[in-house]
């Protein structure tokens, strides 16, 4: 059975068949200068090459080989899930080659296609873990074995692929359909009747249903949405809800348990909500989104903030210090939002996407792009120390940031986030255009009823707040351009052909019958902002957190010339576009005991750099903190 909606080629990772907003592919979008020209240069420089070397190294996608040989299991390199992260490192090359035409990337992607499909069993199984003479059978441990985890990501490489070369012949759009077949007739009704312990298969089989226009692919991902939460997994010390499977998702009112599990499967139930007209599910999923960000959500966007579980805690409970703050839920957390955001349209979305884009993603990879944080601390107490580089470092306990971690899920997670980042940048609906990220670009699109758009976008953003448009060709009807206004950007301003008006938070729109060269111009206020926490959080009563923009600011050590624990923050100004603080450095009186009346310590006055988050740890081991106590 097919859908009956109009199936898309679009290249772009998400492309529902409904909604409020139509997001815009690679084909129509590109990032042309800037922030993040930068960073997606530098991974497709440098990163996707790295990740691709640590790969071969440890053996991951020599799994494929090996499965062809007969050698599994003696030789098998990797955890359960590690052919997971050979299809992202596929999806992120997908990406890329339609980005920039890269032949050698393609050559490489087309052997590495080979290498997996020849690995494929007869039926579609696929899997370097399970099912072979010497290896577990398949689907024993679906708490833990990843299987359909895997498939996952294997369906968003190959959605990726056929987004950005619909005619491509290397075959992996056929590997994955097979996989997808052999998932629905084992899972789907009088199958298995049960669940991943990872939830990524469901927005997946959405997303190849849409691609494909098979809708078995979107009554799967609904099945597997309905079954979660009903118990069909073990319990397990952590709890159930350590992978959802406590509570059903239409009464679950936060999300909760593994950051990235959870963000996932919140992602894969927008899409079957999306797909099948199920208001009550969005209804359901959209308190989820605000209880977590109101809630459960570090100042950077980042979520989780317990390293047992790599999972959310109670509400507000945020220590900076002990903050997990996985890179895949940040990540996962932007999957969940552009979804929203694509359903309804609400700016508050965007805003949660470049928080998270510039705090997280952004912090994780070094400038070299070769180095990574699988967690993002936001208080480092003690300098970190340099780790190895020729040995993958344990996840969550590298101080610095490490070239490959045994679980190394993180870095083809940003890798692939950064290669399709053009496409989370501007939507069209019947009415006009939206741009939502702020990034020099160049659009070229058409909209629904056969306009032409072409805007030019020239920005210099986060480093100063102008982003002007310039309308490169238009027809002689109106439409319009809508713009985002960030919650942060008290007192910005619009000027347009007719004059400057205010732009409150939230979105400002033009509607009108442009002409070629007509300039919209958004100024927004980038003066440093000292914000406070809620009181609930205890972990910050008595700090503050100063942010520019879209950034996070924070003090290292370097720029103090001391330990960051002895500084205290006195105030903050801008010179020369560089953000200083005044910091009371004291000397504390370590022999004492530390309780009861104590006199304030002596301390000297110092003007400090404060810089952007996603910049710390670049120069060295250091001590760092983003939330600062008062003096």
């Amino acid at each position: 059975m097919t859908m009956t909606t109009t199936t898309t080629t679009a290249a772009t990772p998400v492309a529902p068949s409904r909604g409020t907003l139509r997001p815009l592919g690679l084909r129509e979008v590109e990032i042309t200068g800037g922030f993040w020209a930068q960073r997606q240069a530098v991974n497709a420089t440098a990163s996707l090459g790295h990740i691709e070397h640590w790969m071969e190294r440890e053996g991951w996608i020599g799994n494929f080989d090996r499965a062809v040989a007969g050698t599994l299991p003696l030789d098998r390199g990797g955890r359960e899930f590690s052919d997971s992260e050979v299809y992202k490192l596929l999806e992120a090359m997908a990406w890329e080659i339609g980005r920039t035409d890269d032949a050698d990337l393609d050559g490489r992607f087309r052997a590495l296609v080979g290498r997996i499909g020849a690995a494929q069993e007869p039926d579609g199984y696929l899997n370097t873990m399970f099912g072979r003479t010497g290896q577990r059978p398949r689907y024993s441990d679906l708490e833990w074995g990843h299987e359909l985890y895997c498939y996952g990501h294997l369906f968003q490489a190959a959605v990726a692929r056929a987004r950005t070369r619909p005619d491509a012949d290397d075959g992996l759009l056929a590997i994955a359909r097979r996989a997808a077949d052999h998932v629905v007739e084992t899972f789907g009704p009088g199958g298995i009747e049960s669940v991943c312990g990872h939830a990524e298969i469901e927005p997946a089989l959405a997303e190849l249903g849409r691609a494909t226009g098979d809708r078995r692919y979107v009554e799967q991902a609904a099945l597997f949405v309905e079954r979660r939460g009903t118990g069909t997994l073990a319990d397990i010390e952590l709890g159930r809800a350590y992978y959802q499977d406590d509570v059903p998702v239409r009464q679950a009112t936060v999300l909760r348990g593994h950051a990235v599990r959870a963000n996932y499967l919140a992602a894969g139930a927008v899409d079957v909500a999306v797909e099948t007209d199920d208001g009550e599910l969005l209804a359901a999923l959209t308190r989820q989104w605000e209880h977590t960000v109101s809630r459960r959500t570090y100042v950077t966007g980042g979520q989780g903030s317990q390293h047992e579980g790599e999972a959310f805690s109670d509400d507000f409970v945020l220590p900076p210090d002990r903050a997990y703050s996985e890179t895949c839920a940040g990540v996962g957390s932007v999957m969940f939002s552009w979804r929203l955001l694509l359903a309804q349209g609400l700016p508050r979305y965007a805003d949660l996407i470049e928080r998270t884009l510039f705090n997280v993603v952004a912090t994780s990879p070094s400038h070299a792009g070769t180095e990574f944080y699988y967690t993002n601390t936001l208080h480092q107490r003690v300098p970190g120390t340099v780790p190895p580089t020729d040995v993958a470092s344990p996840r969550a306990s590298s101080s610095l940031r490490a070239p490959w971690f045994a679980v190394s899920c993180c870095p083809p997670n940003v890798a692939r986030t950064l290669a399709s980042l053009a496409a989370y940048v501007a939507t069209t609906d019947d009415d006009g255009l939206q741009l939502h990220q702020y990034a020099p670009s160049r659009i070229r699109t058409t909209l629904a009823d056969g306009r032409r758009v072409e805007l030019d976008v020239e920005t210099a953003y986060p480093r100063d707040g102008v982003v002007r448009v310039t309308v490169a060709t238009t027809e002689d009807r109106p439409w319009t351009l809508t713009l985002r206004v960030p919650a942060w950007a008290q007192g910005a301003t619009l000027v347009t052909p007719e004059g400057e008006q205010p732009a409150p938070a939230g979105t400002v729109a033009v509607t009108r019958t442009f002409a070629a060269g007509d300039v919209v111009e958004l100024r927004l206020p980038m003066a440093p902002r000292v914000s406070s926490a809620d009181p609930r959080i205890d972990a910050v009563r008595g700090c503050v957190v100063v942010e520019r923009g879209p950034e996070v600011l924070c003090v290292e050590s370097v720029d103090l010339g001391a330990d960051v624990e002895s500084a205290r923050l006195s105030r903050v100004r801008e010179v020369d576009g560089r953000v200083l603080a005044t910091m009371v450095i004291a000397a504390h009186d370590d022999a004492a005991w530390p309780y009861g009346e104590r006199p304030e310590p002596a301390g000297t006055t110092a003007d400090v750099p404060l810089i952007p988050y996603h910049d710390w740890a670049n120069r060295g081991p250091s001590t760092m903190r983003v939330w600062l106590p008062l003096a």
